[in-house]
């Protein structure tokens, strides 16, 4: 049985300690969708070489993953309605068991739809946590902080990102160093073990006490109907998740391609994947540093500015070589890292019991990584690979837009339904 909070725990030591254990069972989630998410930057320079794909073929790997969460997140928000969040997070961590065991066959009969179909359903899940989990780190505590526990919560995510690389580099591209295209069976323990690891955290989710936080939604509704009209903070930050989730995908999706063509660098593939671990230790930092940060600043002022020093690394990258252009690329990661949770707190502002509803729509534009790397993966093919970096700069810029003007528009009490 869930107990229940209200959202600002600090009057009550029973309630804080609920709240604190129940943050710290939810960042673990945060940690396990972030170590896969991270693969697929190894995944798929992998399954480039072993089917012999160009970039925008390629690109599929993470077309079919983010497609996932625009077609499952609406669903998984109305069904968190009727069974709750905890029952969602516990059948988003089987779906996630359920996906990597896919990766089995599709890996010994070495048919690149079926691992598209795996990552689809493994993004499934991993929709079912996003949905489940964001609402639930931003109300257990007070409003004003919900973008420092946000960011504290992508910290965590960052610290699975950091690492996923560098396993998926040890595991799967070191099969590549030793031949011209991988064996597409080096994928199979690797996924196998993430799938036993989310079997044994559905099961310690089942036993845990998590709030209610449903009930508290209801009682602090200040709406009615959510829509489009009277939420202008929740609309424009759906198109920022877009073009943010799409452009931190895209530059991790080709950093290794990037560092195996940069002159200078002379590097192999093992070597690069695993540099592709600095992109989300950078990012990690910066979360970290980020929910510090942002108990004390304006959550607007630090991601205007984050916005404009990670247009200005791309920039920098695009027109130089060797190491200055490898670090300020990856540097893109650190200035990128708060922009998810700050966009997302800043857009789920005074949904009150439609937070849930709002998360969903939230969820559902992290389409954007299924999107954006097939536009740089075109630009890539059609230009060069270096050039197609131009493409998330664009979309930071829009995010810059989000900070100054997008975020601060009012909302009203129209009912035009969404």
């Amino acid at each position: 049985m869930q107990s229940t909070i209200p959202n600002n725990t600090a009057g009550n030591g029973s309630n804080t300690e609920v709240a604190i254990i129940a943050l710290s069972a939810l960042f673990s989630l945060f940690f396990i969708w972030g170590f896969i998410t991270a693969l697929n930057d190894i995944l798929l320079p992998f399954l480039k070489a072993a089917f012999s794909l160009s970039y925008l073929e390629a690109g599929l790997v993470q077309f079919c993953f983010f497609a996932a969460y625009f077609v499952v997140s609406p669903f998984a928000g109305k069904l968190l309605d009727e069974i709750g969040y905890k029952k969602g997070i516990i059948i988003g961590l089987l779906t996630i068991a359920l996906a990597c065991c896919l990766f089995y066959p599709a890996a010994a009969l070495e048919i690149y739809a079926l691992f598209l179909f795996a990552l689809f359903v493994l993004a499934s899940g991993i929709a079912f946590l996003q949905v489940s989990a964001n609402p639930y780190v931003a109300v257990l505590g007070p409003e004003k902080t919900a973008a420092s526990r946000l960011n504290l919560a992508q910290a965590t995510n960052s610290v699975g990102h950091t690492i996923g690389p560098y396993f998926g580099a040890t595991l799967i591209l070191t099969n590549m160093s030793e031949q011209s295209s991988g064996d597409p069976t080096a994928v199979q323990i690797p996924y196998l073990l993430i799938a036993v690891f989310a079997v044994i955290i559905a099961v310690v989710f089942s036993r845990l006490k998590l709030p209610n936080i449903k009930e508290h939604l209801i009682e602090s509704s200040k709406t009615t109907t959510l829509t489009i009209k009277s939420h202008p903070n929740l609309s424009f930050g759906v198109i920022g998740i877009f073009l943010y989730v799409g452009a931190e995908v895209a530059v991790g999706s080709y950093l290794v391609n990037y560092f195996l063509q940069l002159e200078g660098l002379n590097m192999d593939k093992v070597t690069a994947g695993k540099m592709v671990s600095y992109y989300w230790l950078s990012a990690m930092i910066g979360r970290f540093a980020g929910a510090l940060i942002t108990r004390y600043i304006s959550a607007t002022y630090v991601l205007a500015f984050n916005s404009i020093l990670a247009i200005v690394m791309i920039i920098v990258s695009i027109n130089t070589d060797g190491k200055v252009a490898m670090w300020s690329i990856l540097l893109v990661g650190l200035f990128n890292s708060i922009m998810f949770p700050t966009i997302f707190a800043l857009a789920i502002r005074g949904l009150g019991e439609h937070t849930g509803k709002g998360s969903g729509f939230l969820c559902q534009a992290i389409v954007g990584g299924a999107v954006i790397p097939m536009i740089q993966g075109f630009v890539a093919d059609k230009v060069s690979l270096q050039w197609s970096f131009i493409v998330p700069a664009v979309c930071y810029a829009y995010i810059l837009w989000y900070a100054i003007r997008g975020a601060n528009y009012k909302s009203s009490n129209d009912t035009v339904t969404l």
